[in-house]
């Protein structure tokens, strides 16, 4: 695994290949568009899903919890992508794996579940948080909020063109000097093509490196 240490808003995030962030001096770890829920939701729209989506998403998250050992886990919205499940079971069940842990959700478009099932596995919900000052978690990017953003809800990804027409598109870490948009976490999830300014930094996942661009 190579990851990629970047200041951003005067704090050192450490961009990781599993698809998050971690900030290493406040113990915190950010990840964006889990959408859990989402394969259990097509295969009842009839459409064939494999079941293991769920299981690897939930797999990589407890990879994370055990080698960085975080105090707060924020999910940057689009946690569960639909209505209750079986699948939101399988993620209560793994929190309290972790009862030292404070697991919290920025609230994102797909986040529908009544307050009562993020109550049931002390999930803490805000709209937005200020985590540091002038430095903020929220879903989408917002244009008119001052101060440093951290969002998701973009998935993306960049598409790089090789040798004999050859292309590959890949998820990324897309910075502006504001803004930072984190890759969906999540193994069942689309991808969208950005088109970054000049001044923009990229970092791109390819074979378990971070990389830049």
């Amino acid at each position: 695994m190579v990851y990629q240490k970047f200041i951003f808003g005067g704090h050192e995030l450490t961009l990781l290949p599993e698809k998050a962030v971690f900030i290493e001096k406040s113990q915190i770890l950010l990840l964006s568009d889990l959408h859990l829920g989402k394969a259990s939701h097509f295969r009842k729209a009839g459409i064939p899903v494999p079941a293991a989506v769920n299981r690897t998403n939930l797999d990589n998250l407890a990879y994370l919890l055990i080698r960085h050992k975080p105090s707060r886990v924020f999910f940057i919205g689009d946690l569960f992508h639909s209505h209750f499940n079986q699948e939101w079971e399988s993620f209560g069940q793994l929190m309290e794996g972790f009862p030292e842990t404070s697991f919290e959700l920025i609230s994102g478009n797909h986040d529908i579940l009544s307050t009562l099932q993020y109550e049931r596995v002390r999930l803490k919900c805000y709209p937005n948080l200020e985590l540091f000052p002038e430095f903020f978690l929220i879903h989408e990017p917002d244009p008119a909020q001052k101060g440093f953003q951290i969002c998701g809800h973009l998935h993306p990804s960049v598409k790089l063109t090789g040798k004999g027409r050859q292309s590959v598109t890949l998820p990324c870490f897309w910075f502006s000097n504001q803004v930072g948009v984190l890759p969906a976490f999540g193994a069942f999830t689309g991808r969208s093509i950005i088109r970054p300014s000049k001044t923009d930094r990229v970092f791109v996942i390819v074979e378990e490196k971070v990389t830049e661009v």
